[in-house]
């Protein structure tokens, strides 16, 4: 009798020390799927594959570190401002509320445009006097009905503030060689001048109450020759620009603080910049980063280039400032159009012959979180779409060059459509903060997107992305602890590991 209870003692001793090893091993998440199926930022709470699921193991190497993260987000334009005014208080605060409250996406970093671009109601500039080399004619006065109430609301809204990024399609014509909005070259004359009209933009913005985080020098300075508001230089011109200028002048108004990033266009011609940026430590002294834009192509990453430019600068930033589905009028209330390979960008009607093969028709949703994981895992620290808010015919746009929007509204009927876009960006947004550190991973499967940080209070955001039609069945480990889900076909899905599993 002693002998029996003795073994079912030991027998009960293994039980328990057997569940607490398997409750020990076990990695606690919090699952969130955005797919075609119709999931919205959904909490996962069961994960039964299908017979026919592809496994796959993925292991988070917490002790490879990368890139330390700036921020994800959108522009703040005069498009997207005059619309907001233009729907109803609820829906305004709505929308507003979805990007930068605490229960939206969380927007961290932004853009907006200084003096005029397509996406404004009409053509402007802070200084239109000619000859007024002092600026004393300088005014914001243009952004006062739009874009500076939209900002203001967005910082009561957001709860950890966001990074503001400026930049200037043109200089006023007066001061350009052809005298017109589009193309033309800044005069040398009017260097100095147009250094001082940034500094006089901060100023003047911080006395509404706004911190300008950082600028680009130009808006696509590669430009084009006929259509909105552009200024053209070389990596030369716009070298010698910050270097003996824009640099100075802003250090000499106590601004060296602002962030002043060069380039601010595709990632195809990237390397030729950054070689004179980066050049000697005079002409690299004022540059913070490299600011990138995603037109080259509809599918490619360029991420041969993107490792280069961290390679020519590891202590600079690397920031996609601009985003957004081109030439495209949007698609009301019709999800599933967001997962079809059926949009197409400039590049299908307009790229030369042979750049073609890099603008097939795609899916706009592979796009955005193909190219999001694809610039984390080759050293972006920041990625900020275009447009937060545009109506059904893609705009307003003084040229009518329509594109498309994550919110699209009909200020008519005061209705607000929120484009499986903005779901896809909130992955990245919402759970990857500001600080978070890129981490290694190992990831066997080709056709599983994949990326991983830990953020400032020690939690990890994987983000999965599935464009296959097949569901997969995915292992995450984390040291000796692992857990089995499963990600849908068509799906983008963020992991939160909670702190307390990554210690």
């Amino acid at each position: 009798m002693r002998t029996l209870i003795i073994y079912g003692f030991a027998f009960s001793l293994i039980a328990m020390l057997s569940a607490c090893t398997t409750k020990d091993k076990k990695l606690e998440v919090e699952v969130f799927e955005t797919s075609s199926s119709g999931n919205k930022l959904q909490l996962l709470t069961a994960f039964t594959a299908g017979e026919e699921a592809v496994a796959v193991a993925i292991k988070l190497l917490p002790d490879e570190k990368f890139q330390t993260i700036t921020g994800f987000g959108g522009s703040f334009t005069e498009s997207s401002a005059s619309l907001l005014n233009r729907l109803g208080k609820e829906n305004r605060n709505k929308v507003l509320e979805a990007y930068f409250g605490e229960n939206g996406a969380r927007y961290s970093l932004t853009r907006t445009h200084i003096n005029s671009c397509d996406f404004s109601l009409s053509q402007y500039s802070y200084a239109p006097v000619e000859g007024d080399t002092e600026l004393k004619n300088f005014s914001i006065e243009e952004d006062r009905d739009d874009i500076i109430p939209m900002i203001k609301d967005a910082m009561a809204i957001s709860k950890d503030g966001f990074k503001i990024i400026s930049s200037p399609w043109t200089a006023p014509p007066w001061m350009k060689d052809n005298k017109k909005w589009v193309g033309g070259k800044l005069l040398p004359e009017y260097y100095d001048t147009w250094a001082l009209f940034f500094s006089k933009y901060m100023d003047a913005y911080k006395a509404e109450g706004i911190d300008i985080w950082g600028i680009t020098v130009e808006n696509e300075p590669l430009g084009n020759g006929n259509n909105w508001e552009s200024m053209h230089y070389t990596p030369e011109e716009m070298t010698v620009f910050v270097q003996n200028h824009l640099g100075p002048k802003l250090e000499a108004d106590s601004k060296g603080q602002v962030k002043i990033l060069g380039y601010d266009q595709n990632r195809e011609h990237l390397k030729e910049w950054v070689d004179v940026m980066y050049r000697d430590e005079a002409s690299s002294k004022y540059y913070a980063g490299t600011a990138i834009h995603w037109y080259a192509s509809t599918f490619d990453v360029f991420p041969d280039a993107l490792q280069y430019a961290h390679s020519k600068a590891p202590g600079k930033h690397l920031i996609q400032s601009e985003a957004c589905v081109d030439a495209e009028v949007p698609k009301w209330q019709d999800d599933d159009w967001y997962w079809r390979k059926e949009a197409t960008d400039w590049g299908w009607d307009w790229a030369p012959e042979k750049d073609k093969p890099l603008h097939p028709k795609y899916a706009p949703v592979n796009r955005y979180a193909g190219d999001i994981i694809g610039c984390l895992n080759n050293w972006v620290d920041g990625w900020v779409d275009w447009n937060m808010v545009l109506d059904r015919q893609g705009g307003p746009n003084w040229f009518k060059n329509w594109c498309t929007a994550p919110v699209i509204v009909d200020p008519e009927k005061d209705e607000v459509y929120f484009t499986p876009l903005y779901y896809t960006l909130s992955h990245f947004s919402k759970y990857i903060r500001p600080g978070a550190e890129r981490i290694g991973f190992e990831n066997p499967d080709k056709d599983l997107m994949v990326t991983a940080a830990q953020n400032p209070d020690g939690s990890i955001a994987v983000v999965l992305f599935n464009p296959t039609e097949k569901e997969k069945q995915v292992m995450i480990s984390l040291g000796e602890k692992s857990s089995t889900l499963k990600i849908s076909n068509k799906a983008i899905q963020t992991i939160l590991i909670n702190k307390r599993n990554t210690n």
